[in-house]
């Protein structure tokens, strides 16, 4: 069963330098600045910031790692555990095949978009 439905990989400054989503409702960039304020907020709060949050029958997971911060969203009937699991699991994937490129990356949008291939299995698809 695949768990997550969008993910968002952004920079620490709120910069989204890969999306895949489910149901675009808002822009990615938008979103991204969005995340960044919140988890700035919160690190204010508290010590590390937000791991998750939840809208409605949503629930986002954070796991930031490396200057990166990866965010997804799945349905609150899934497993919490189980999502970041995922999720960690997506991230460590990234790093295996971007970590050269993301040494030299200069916020090119789109520059890691073939990633979507890669993690094909792990999210869930529109249905038709």
């Amino acid at each position: 069963m695949k768990v997550l439905q969008d993910i968002w990989i952004l920079e620490k400054s709120g910069i989204v330098i890969f999306h895949r989503e489910y149901d675009k409702a808002v822009s990615p960039q938008l979103f991204g600045a969005m995340m960044s304020a919140l988890d700035h907020f919160a690190e204010q709060l508290a010590e590390g910031g937000m791991s998750n949050f939840e809208l409605q029958n949503t629930r986002f997971t954070i796991i930031k790692q490396s200057g990166l911060v990866f965010v997804a969203n799945s349905s609150r009937e899934v497993n919490q555990k189980k999502v970041s699991k995922e999720l960690k699991k997506i991230s460590k994937k990234f790093f295996k095949l971007y970590s050269e490129k993301l040494k030299t990356f200069k916020g090119k949008i789109g520059a890691f978009s073939d990633f979507k291939q890669e993690i094909e299995d792990s999210i869930e698809k529109k249905p038709e």
